[in-house]
């Protein structure tokens, strides 16, 4: 009896921890595939940088493009988006 009480609790500790971990279950990130590796300066508007969360286990970099241009989801691991995730954290630690 004792065995059957230790399994289940030792199961229900488990569900509980996998359940808590980003990346398992339904991912609900706005980019899929890998994403452009650059996109022309001058035609951006906005740059939006998500980063992990529970319901995305990346991090993804958005840019929405002038003269509705509509969005689009950058290569987190190219060049371009290296240098703009660094400009960006480079403004937003000068404003604080």
């Amino acid at each position: 009896m004792k065995t059957v009480a230790a399994l289940l609790v030792f199961l229900s500790l488990a569900i509980v921890a996998i359940e808590g971990r980003p990346g398992i279950g339904i991912q609900r990130c706005l980019c899929r595939g890998a994403g452009l590796r650059m996109v022309k300066p001058t035609l951006i508007e906005k740059i939006e940088i998500h980063p992990v969360s529970p319901s995305c286990g990346h991090v993804e970099v958005v840019v929405t493009l002038k003269n509705n241009g509509g969005r689009r989801c950058l290569n987190k691991e190219s060049l371009f988006t290296r240098n703009i995730i660094a400009m960006t954290a480079k403004k937003t630690k000068s404003v604080q």
